[in-house]
Parts: structure tokens; C-alpha cells; sequence
């Protein structure tokens, strides 16, 4: 299983080995300690399986708040998709940043999106199936989302304004400059033992 931190770097795309033969194939697509190894120790409370029938289909941007925020491990098992994580950790170096990957069937990558930041895709092919891991259950309560298209984000979506395919939900979410902060960077106490005494560093998590 080949891990690599992205241009975020506390989001990480993760390829497991994919093994084939005149059979088909096998592949061991979650291992905990392969997973905990490189800092992910989160624990996974439900799997979520979508299908999108038409290409240009967009889900997003979306996210929870606390206390009921998500971490998301995504994979593509049938088509392929632009999968985008955003930044919306207030305080964060790279806060309104995003990555972008393009997640199919046949590269069998799959995105490690955590807490603190809004999710989407926009599928490549007809008849796309997506299966996401999440940290937390769905709460209506703490659904939020940002709008697709803000301009401040700058995705380079694959899909014009005009083609797009968006839930009636999907069309009403702000930009991320007109939401309220939900999210925020903590900072490490200094240390007490001379090592980094003179300050703190910012560390990737809520």
C-alpha cells in the first residue's frame, strides 16, 4: 500500500497493491496498521456507497461541524472522478488551499480527507460508484457545505457552469467567505525542556 502526502500534506493519497491474474483480481483495500503507521488512527463508524449516472455530476462541497465532524477515506470501484479536499481550518498555512485527484477503477487510489476539511467530486465517466469511509454519522444538524463554484477556492472543475449536474442542496451553499468559522488550527504548548522552548508550532489538527 504506497502512501503520499499531497501539496496539504495532512491529505494523503493512499494506492493499495492490486494483484491480477486470469481469475480477476485481489487487493487489501484498508489495513489498520498500514494506516496508523502514517498517522492515520482514526476510527471508521459507517461506509457510504453512491452511484452518479452521468458524468458532470457534482457532490459538494460538504462537511460537518463539530461535534459530529468527518474524516472521509474515498475510493472509486467503478468510473473515475476529481475528487477535491479544501482547507477550511481557520489559522491553517495552506487555510482556502485544495487538492485535487483524479480517483478511478483502474489507478485504485483513494483520497484520506481529514476533519477540518470540505469535500467534493465531480464524476469523469457515466455510472460512477463511489464508497467513502466516514469517522462520524451523518447529524442533519451539522451538515454544512461551501458553494462549488466559489471563485475563491479556483477548482479547476471539469464541468462548466452550464453542464453541471448539482443536488437542489448542492446550489445553495455559500462561499467559504461568507461562512462563519467552524474550524480552527490548534497550536502545541512550548515545550519545557529547552527542546522548541522559545515557541509553539502549528500542528494539523482540530
Amino acid at each position: 500500500m504506497k502512501v503520499e502526502a499531497l501539496s496539504i500534506p495532512d491529505v494523503k493519497l493512499i494506492t493499495p497493491s492490486i494483484f491480477k491474474d486470469e481469475r480477476g483480481f485481489f487487493s487489501e483495500t484498508f489495513n489498520v496498521q498500514i494506516l496508523a503507521s502514517v498517522g492515520i488512527s482514526e476510527t471508521f463508524v459507517q461506509d457510504n456507497h453512491s452511484l452518479s449516472a452521468p458524468r458532470g455530476v457534482v457532490r459538494g462541497l460538504h462537511f460537518q461541524v463539530p461535534p459530529h465532524e468527518q474524516a472521509k477515506l474515498v475510493r472509486v470501484v467503478r468510473g473515475a472522478i476529481l475528487d477535491v479536499a479544501v482547507d477550511i481550518r481557520h489559522g491553517s498555512p495552506t487555510f482556502g488551499k485544495h487538492v485535487a485527484n483524479v480517483l478511478s477503477a483502474s489507478n485504485w487510489s483513494q483520497l484520506w480527507v481529514p476533519r477540518g476539511f470540505a469535500h467534493g467530486f465531480c464524476t469523469l465517466e457515466p455510472n460512477t460508484e463511489v464508497i467513502y469511509k466516514v469517522t462520524d454519522y451523518y447529524a442533519p444538524a451539522c451538515d454544512r457545505g461551501l458553494r462549488w463554484d466559489d471563485p475563491g477556492l479556483a477548482i479547476a472543475w471539469p464541468v462548466s457552469p452550464d453542464e453541471v449536474i448539482l443536488s437542489p442542496k448542492d446550489r445553495t451553499h455559500p462561499t467559504l467567505a461568507e461562512s462563519p468559522v467552524q474550524f480552527r488550527m490548534r497550536e502545541r504548548p512550548a515545550q519545557r525542556d529547552g527542546a522548541g522552548a522559545a515557541g509553539s508550532s502549528r500542528q494539523g489538527e482540530l
